[in-house]
């Protein structure tokens, strides 16, 4: 007789049918029928300490690994205790599946009070979110996933919330576990490559302006690079996309002031993948560009937004850059290499004391760190100024929260990195402040004896607001507040600790960190020991 199986069951099935291995969360008497299939359907689970440090975790492990992360969370406060992992993800265009339970179809919406109601859950995330949507039985459920990966592999990637009913999730699901066959990536159209290869064919100063949607076409943006001789000019979420030591590669600059001025007078600047968000130019208004603009975005809202183009490419990113490398003309040698290098030393000459002390740690990061090797950074002075002048070579080397700007995301979104790559060595750069946040999934990184290398660095302040308020002649209220004693906190946990007091100590305790059985807090004071004299 054959055993008669759960919807919520079906599910754990059906997601490994989609190439799911692991999910993140924390179990609930609403999503058992979730953990019934777990070990059946051979899927990991890492229990979280907090639904927020779930999302975090899924969100870092899809950057490391480029599929999408996936929770599984309790209805009510497992949603909007998630809801701030969900918003950086789809500030960032982070893949993430979030899966959570809701009231009985008999109760949705009807206001009686029951455990964790929210009246309209899907509600709560929809601003939040590509969809949010409630199944009503299994064969949505079957549905919504469908459209959630198909989302995932050839749209703007961005979260998805499905909400399943309790009634659902413990309804029969006879149906066997599959895959449905999704949507291949857009094509370029033939006569835009042609218009942006006579546009690029006729300019004598190109940029290449790259965001995190060219990511995933490195190779191709690094070969269009060569051909012309364009300067490549990262945000945030591209650093990397060229070695920084590559002769045509400016460093994440574009929200200083040489460098929009370098981008100004390009004479054709080619947007690729890239929002070109507040975040990432810090002006009042679109960045200034008077060259002729090409723009190549799998999201046709931002291909009409904020600036006139004279090309407006709706496709992939990789296969688009790849058919304007092949029919653009061959340019004699890197046209602004010389004028790259001397923006490159122009913008470091014009770092601040702070930024000099923090570009000293951040080479002492590089030195220890191999070039595969992952940072996660959060909120924090030190991340600021390393994702301009942190050495990368690689692409997804560098994870920062930069659109929704949260605190509290290094941590757990490294322990998501790390757990979908073991062997690569996975960095935490986060700030007292915002350390504290999420401290507490020191404990899932213990218990999975991840070898995390976590630099906390401690100016015992929220002092980039604390900084802003002096500036202004604004009295620093709330932000000089009580810390722990973080060592202590941390051993509390089982981690190893180290609190180096030499630039060569640190770089021997991010090594050992990498060989570690378990995370280590490497404690960072920025006002004191060998730091203070510099």
């Amino acid at each position: 007789m054959n055993e008669t199986i759960s919807c919520g069951s079906r599910l754990m099935q059906i997601l490994k049918a989609y190439g799911v291995d692991t999910v993140f969360g924390m179990p609930g008497v609403h999503t058992l029928e979730a953990y019934r299939g777990m070990d059946a359907a051979g899927i990991r689970h890492i229990g979280v300490r907090h639904e927020q440090g779930a999302g975090f975790m899924a969100d870092g492990y899809a950057r490391m690994s480029g599929k999408p992360g996936v929770c599984v969370l309790i209805s009510g406060p497992g949603v909007t205790n998630a809801a701030t992992p969900i918003g950086q993800a789809y500030s960032d265009s982070v893949p993430m599946l979030v899966i959570t339970s809701v009231a009985a179809n008999k109760d949705l919406g009807m206001g009686r009070g029951t455990l964790h109601e929210i009246t309209d859950q899907s509600a709560v995330t929809r601003p939040l979110t590509a969809f949010s949507e409630t199944a009503s039985s299994p064969d949505q459920v079957r549905e919504y996933i469908a459209r959630a990966f198909a989302l995932f592999e050839s749209g703007r990637p961005r979260p998805v919330h499905l909400s399943i009913p309790l009634d659902v999730f413990k309804a029969p699901d006879e149906k066997p576990a599959s895959r449905r066959t999704t949507a291949r990536r857009r094509a370029p159209d033939t006569a835009q490559v042609e218009a942006a290869s006579a546009i690029l064919d006729a300019a004598r100063r190109p940029v290449i302006l790259a965001g995190g949607g060219a990511v995933s076409a490195a190779g191709e943006v690094r070969a269009l690079a060569e051909k012309i001789g364009a300067a490549v000019v990262p945000t945030i979420a591209a650093k990397g996309i060229l070695p920084d030591d590559h002769p045509l590669a400016l460093e994440v600059t574009i929200d200083r002031g040489a460098t929009q001025t370098f981008v100004r007078d390009a004479d054709a600047v080619l947007l690729v993948g890239t929002e070109l968000a507040e975040p990432d130019i810090w002006l009042d208004g679109p960045l200034p560009m008077n060259g002729k603009l090409i723009r190549i975005d799998i999201d046709p809202a931002t291909l009409v937004r904020d600036y006139d183009v004279d090309v407006a490419m709706e496709a992939d990113a990789k296969l688009a850059v790849a058919a304007i490398t092949e029919r653009v003309s061959q340019a004699t040698g890197f046209k602004e290499s010389n004028a790259i290098a001397a923006l490159r030393a122009a913008e470091r000459d014009a770092l601040t004391p702070l930024e000099k002390k923090h570009v000293r740690v951040l080479d002492s990061l590089r030195n220890a760190i191999p070039n595969d090797g992952v940072v996660y950074t959060d909120m924090t002075q030190l991340a600021y100024t390393g994702y301009a002048f942190y050495r990368s070579a690689l692409p997804r080397t560098w994870h920062f929260p930069a659109g929704f700007g949260t605190l509290g995301y290094a941590l757990p979104a490294a322990i998501g990195g790390k757990i979908a790559s073991p062997e690569t060595p996975v960095v935490v750069i986060v700030g007292d402040g915002g350390f504290q946040f999420t401290l507490q999934e020191l404990g899932t990184a213990v218990e999975n004896k991840l070898p995390l290398a976590i630099i906390l660095w401690n100016n015992d302040s929220l002092a980039q607001i604390r900084d802003g308020m002096i500036v202004r002649d604004i009295p620093t209220i709330g932000v000089n507040q009580h810390n722990p004693d973080f060592v202590k906190l941390a051993e509390a946990y089982g981690c190893r600790t180290a609190e180096p007091n030499s630039f060569e100590e640190l770089e021997v305790a991010v090594k050992a960190a990498f060989a570690a059985n378990g995370p280590t807090v490497i404690h960072l004071r920025e006002k004191a020991g060998f730091l203070e004299t510099m």
